[in-house]
């Protein structure tokens, strides 16, 4: 379990009605809840929310439960929840109480019961459809229904019926009795308990009526204690209904609603229906694929938990909805990684170097700091050899304006080594440049060649020492900034989010390396071991998780 932490959420609007709260004696502790629906992975915009909720509980000594709204079980699934656990364990986090709404299914059919007694709920015969058509529009009341006004005894029989499963899907709905004529459509008349024969993950069969979210969220707040409900915007709209159906039962608590905005990043889609669009058509490989907004794939790219609780405090919290760059979230991706990550040596594509001239008295390793502003992340040694791989776009045999790396008759440092000489170049018959053959300045091994100044510093890894690797190198999912807004979000779609290196070379020292372990290959950027890897068998597989440098700055 990673470690609790208590992230500053900052002054913000919701601190300052907490503040107030317990000032004037309202509430004497703060209860705060995370109330995810279990028909998805938790995605980046959930992560604001997490923090949000768990780290104001924690800043003022309070609680937080970690509460699942499963009341839709043809889409909700056990494998979600579990997947919601490990992932608000992994953020940081651990909840004072494990609840669902599933957990209160008898006392939200008993509170139904009491709206029809006290003839604030009837059972609407009308179907889905008609409901919808006689909703009434902004400008338009609605128009009533015309089982409104059955009697509280036929509507109590109807309503047990219901439960007892006499009717079929879809044939009766109870309805919250209000106001058809409201200028809020929340309040009119909506649906608060539907006939689905569908099996609970939790219940079973035990159930086939379902209560709705806007009846059922309201109602666990109260029976949980909450003294702050905290959701995005998009529900400001369904506060009204919170509060009426709590006034209305009038519950020995008021939990209160208060709206933030939600997490809207750039170049990605957090809708779960369309996310569960590309798991389901193969465009990704699951709700962990790394080029996935959820918090599962943010963790197999190689994303630490702290990268995302800075990027979410750093974003705020506020009333307004505003889209945030990506460059947000990369850069406190990079400052994590780059404060922390272990260097190592990798090639990504080869080249062979031969050194013609090795001297006999050359060290068979050279040691390398792990980490050159830790010390205390002590150093390795990576083995020297004649034969070495280098990056190929270390090398140019006609090279560009500025070119400060190898050319033919030109020199360059090895990493921690020698000074090298480009000699002589050898291709293959298709004109491929498959080896460079160069000699070693033996006098330049720690120390600068005389008479001369060599700007170019690459690396490298022994050709026989080195371990083979595969490289997966992602970039962004979706070529526009807002995918959501396009006529089918899969035409925006990046073909190049993906690009395989299957003959990369790794120094040993990453041979002990375990699934998830983050190390910046120098020169190359930050990579993590995936876990389609076999240290066992030898095979391993890296996930580039970001680059060394701020691309959008280009």
């Amino acid at each position: 379990m990673s470690e609790q932490v208590v992230p500053s959420p900052g002054n913000n609007f919701i601190r300052q009605i907490i503040d107030a709260d317990l000032a004037s004696g309202r509430h004497q502790q703060v209860i705060t809840r995370f109330p995810p629906e279990p028909n998805g992975y938790l995605h980046i915009g959930h992560a604001k929310s997490i923090c949000l909720n768990f780290g104001t509980a924690q800043h003022y000594g309070g609680r937080c439960n970690l509460r699942f709204d499963d009341t839709n079980p043809e889409k909700e699934d056990a494998e979600f929840t579990r997947a919601i656990e490990r992932d608000v364990r992994w953020l940081g986090f651990q909840w004072a109480e494990l609840c669902h709404a599933s957990d209160y299914f008898q006392q939200l059919y008993d509170f139904a019961v009491a709206l029809i007694e006290s003839g604030h709920a009837y059972v609407d015969s009308q179907s889905a459809e008609r409901i919808r058509e006689t909703r009434g529009t902004l400008t338009e009341p609605g128009v009533a229904s015309p089982f409104r006004n059955r009697s509280v005894a036929e509507n109590l029989d109807l309503f047990a019926r219901m439960k007892a499963g006499e009717f079929a899907d879809g044939s009766h709905v109870l309805r919250a009795r209000i106001d058809m004529a409201s200028g809020n459509i929340n309040l009119r008349d909506p649906v608060i308990y539907r006939i689905r024969r569908a099996h609970h993950h939790r219940t079973g069969d035990a159930w086939c009526i379902y209560p709705m979210y806007d009846y059922t969220h309201c109602l666990s707040d109260m029976i949980e204690g909450v003294t702050h409900s905290l959701c995005t915007l998009e529900f400001e709209d369904h506060r009204a209904l919170y509060d009426w159906v709590l006034d209305t039962l009038d519950t020995p608590c008021h939990p209160r609603q208060y709206e933030f905005a939600r997490l809207q990043l750039e170049y990605t889609v957090v809708s779960k229906r369309r996310l569960t669009q590309l798991v389901q058509r193969g465009i990704v490989d699951g709700w962990d694929d790394p080029r996935m907004p959820t918090l599962a794939g943010l963790r197999r790219r190689g994303v630490r938990p702290q990268a995302i609780r800075t990027f979410c405090e750093r974003i705020g919290v506020t009333k307004k909805d505003a889209w945030i760059e990506m460059q947000a979230l990369e850069s406190c991706i990079r400052e994590d990684l780059d404060a922390c990550a272990p260097r190592r040596l990798a090639v990504l594509d080869p080249l062979r170097v031969t050194l013609t001239n090795l001297p006999d008295d050359a060290p068979e390793a050279l040691e390398f700091a792990n980490h050159p502003k830790d010390e205390s992340l002590g150093t390795r040694r990576a083995p020297c050899a004649a034969e070495l791989y280098i990056e190929r776009e270390d090398f140019a045999e006609v090279p560009p304006p500025k070119f400060k790396r190898l050319v033919p008759g030109g020199e360059v440092r090895l990493r921690n080594s020698y000074v090298i000489r480009c000699d002589e170049v050898i291709k293959d018959g298709a004109g491929k440049v498959v080896e460079l053959r160069c000699s070693v300045d033996a006098d330049t091994l720690g120390k600068k060649p005389e008479g001369r100044k060599v700007k170019g510093v690459i690396h490298w890894v022994s050709a026989a020492h080195s371990l083979p690797a595969e490289v997966r190198l992602y970039e962004l999912l979706f070529s526009e900034p807002n995918p959501a807004a396009a006529e089918e979000f899969e035409s925006v779609l990046n073909p190049d989010s993906l690009s395989v290196l299957s003959e990369a070379r790794v120094e040993p020292a990453l041979a002990d390396a375990a699934p998830g372990e983050t190390f910046q290959f120098e020169r190359m950027g930050y990579f993590c071991l995936d876990p389609d890897s076999d240290t066992g068998s030898g095979r391993l597989v890296f996930n580039r998780t970001i680059t060394l440098r701020d691309t959008w700055a280009r």
